[in-house]
């Protein structure tokens, strides 16, 4: 496991969540952090998706689309 190198005041403050209860140890403290940047990068992830099809769904009602059409997209697949 890589060794982590925390600022003072991260220190301190890791130290006294362990000490509160909330963690058991810094490996619980920095895993809790871990998934909260994990989960903060999934909901941006999440947002610009929906974004972008918020986009789509305009341009579609706008009537900016061309129809798709399957077999020309993948004509081995008709066969």
């Amino acid at each position: 496991m890589p060794n982590v190198h925390l600022t003072r005041q991260m220190q301190e403050y890791a130290e006294a969540q362990i000490e509160s209860g909330a963690y058991a140890n810094l490996s619980e403290v920095v895993r809790a952090g871990m998934r909260q940047l994990m989960e903060k990068d999934r909901a941006r992830a999440f947002l610009a998706l929906k974004a972008e099809l918020e986009e789509a769904l305009a341009e579609a009602e706008a009537g900016d689309y061309e129809e798709f059409d399957p077999v020309a997209y993948e004509p081995d697949a008709f066969r």
